[in-house]
């Protein structure tokens, strides 16, 4: 017998960054980035590195969540193609007004269309996103495509390395004191996600140290497990490619 069709379709936002083979059975919802005054949409007008590029040169970096009216419009549409329900997961809400914009759209949609937070970023919201996916191609209601992104949130650890944390305070991530003394010790900050919040986890002197205690952290991480992992970057590919 053929597969039944997916009962509940799943939505997410570009933050996830998942590349095509991943995004296979998802609708996603791009955020707007604004760099020097210029508007492009995440993930198809914004060309890669284009963001640390700008931001390397000094120039305005910002991004918009996208309107109630773009969910509502990708809700909408769903539904009419038949799909009984519709779970949205979203970029944690400590960062951005999206997941309020997929939630304000849901109210309409009378018990229809559940929003979630993935209190993460990149990765540590695709991750939830493809497992939702997964549950609902495997004919899972909306309860039991909820229970699947939620077990991988809870599953989901995030680690990351920047180079410097100058950035982050120019996006509002961090506090101006915090960056103005990891760069006056030239401080190689090991950050993570905590209740949906950025949080430094360690300080190290060198980034070839701080790249191997992420190393560490995630075997740590996984314990005995066996486990998925993603590496995902921002114009390093190299360093990718050798953490990888």
């Amino acid at each position: 017998m053929p597969a039944s069709k997916p009962r509940v379709a799943v939505v997410t936002d570009s933050t996830a960054a998942l590349p095509a083979s991943l995004a296979a059975g998802l609708t996603v919802v791009p955020l707007t980035v604004v760099i020097d005054g210029a508007e492009a949409t995440e993930g198809i007008g914004v060309a890669p590195g284009a963001v640390a590029a700008a931001l390397t040169a000094g120039k305005p970096v910002s991004t918009s969540r996208p309107a109630p009216s773009a969910f509502a419009a990708e809700y909408e549409r769903l539904l009419g193609e038949g799909f009984d329900a519709v779970l949205s997961v979203h970029l944690s809400a400590k960062l951005s007004g999206t997941w309020e914009s997929a939630a304000l759209a849901a109210a309409d949609f009378a018990g229809r269309v559940e929003v979630i937070d993935s209190a993460a970023a990149g990765m540590g919201l695709g991750f939830p996103a493809v497992a939702a996916a997964a549950a609902a191609a495997g004919g899972a209601d909306l309860a039991g495509v909820r229970a699947a992104a939620q077990s991988a949130i809870d599953r989901t650890t995030t680690l990351f390395y920047v180079d410097t944390l100058e950035f982050m305070r120019r996006g509002g991530r961090i506090g101006a004191a915090s960056a103005a003394l990891g760069t006056a010790l030239a401080v190689k900050p090991i950050l993570g996600m905590s209740d949906g919040a950025v949080v430094p986890l360690e300080k190290v002197r060198t980034s070839s140290r701080a790249i191997a205690r992420v190393v560490d952290r995630a075997v740590d991480a996984a314990g005995g497990s066996t486990v998925d992992v993603a590496v995902q970057h921002a114009a390093a590919p190299e360093r990718a490619e050798a953490l990888a």
